[in-house]
């Protein structure tokens, strides 16, 4: 069996998405049982030059449901970043797993020769295969485990099946 770009991306950044949704809901449900305002968590960082949680979180959403976008449109441009509560980061995690349902597998599939131009880096120009299997995915995966480092570092009692999620038992 021949694994296809959907197989590969898809099911992946679902799978991702919703186990830091529930990273997410553990490190809230962690902060109000401990005393402390969820709030407090979003600007936490592992070291100074590092992004804080709000901008991980954003940075792996756009890695996903938006990398998927960009192909399609045929430019890769990280958004500025935006101010999120607590509650606003957890909608912006589940809107992105209903916007990555959303694709079909005839859509990403299409996705693999198109052209996608990085305005970082020269604007170098990929092939969208090449471009979400070699920049989003990388991407993706270190800015979601970021965020759960973060909480895990927070104090956040994690482990490691909390950042793997559901586990897929099978491609399709």
């Amino acid at each position: 069996m021949a694994i296809t770009l959907y197989d590969a991306t898809v099911p992946t950044f679902l799978q991702v998405l919703g186990s830091l949704r529930a990273v997410l809901d553990k490190g809230q449900a962690h902060a109000q049982a401990s005393g402390v305002d969820p709030e407090s968590l979003l600007e936490a960082r592992l070291v100074e030059d590092m992004f804080p949680l709000t901008r991980q979180v954003q940075i792996a959403v756009h890695h996903s449901a938006g990398a998927l976008d960009d192909v399609s449109k045929g430019a890769f441009s990280l958004p500025q970043p935006k101010p999120y509560d607590y509650a606003g980061l957890q909608q912006l995690l589940a809107e992105s797993e209903t916007a990555v349902r959303g694709w079909t597998p005839e859509a990403v599939n299409a996705l693999e020769s198109r052209e996608v131009t990085l305005d970082r880096r020269g604007g170098s120009t990929f092939a969208g295969a090449a471009f979400l299997l070699s920049f989003s995915l990388p991407n993706f995966f270190f800015h979601g485990v970021t965020a759960y480092d973060i909480l895990r570092t927070s104090g956040v009692p994690l482990g490691k099946m909390d950042y793997l999620g559901a586990l897929r038992t099978s491609l399709r």
